[in-house]
């Protein structure tokens, strides 16, 4: 698989991410269940959501419009290992935040895991 391929499959992760969590207020009742909770945490706890679809969008961006800078340049590949190092992080607050045997958050752990190694692996050694 081409690392243009794999940047490219890294923004389309991204642009998921960003879909996902713009459909936070809607699946998990955000109106009703921030409404128990004090007005800065409520603030908050939306002003973070959104920052983090600004993030995603962003990085989907950048995936396609410079594709070959990301895995090409000493930039391109710190923000690719930026970014798996968020997912690698993402994971691990997984399992210390959201202590839930349940199929959906295991499957969002896999896909965090996936975003982990998806922006690594544009930057490893091509196979001969």
């Amino acid at each position: 698989m081409s690392r243009d391929l794999l940047v490219q499959l890294c923004g389309i992760h991204s642009f998921a991410f960003a879909a996902f969590h713009l459909a936070f207020w809607k699946l998990f009742d955000w109106k009703r269940e921030l409404s128990k909770v004090g007005p800065p945490t409520r603030a908050i706890t939306q002003i973070l959501n959104l920052r983090l679809v600004y993030l995603f969008l962003g990085i989907g961006v950048l995936c396609f419009v410079f594709t070959r800078e990301l895995h090409a340049t000493p930039l391109g590949r710190a923000l690719l290992v930026f970014m798996s190092l968020f997912w690698v992080g993402r994971t691990i607050e997984q399992f210390v935040f959201l202590r839930v045997n349940k199929p959906l958050v295991h499957a969002l752990t896999a896909l965090f895991v996936i975003g982990a190694i998806l922006f690594v692996l544009p930057m490893l050694p091509a196979s001969p």
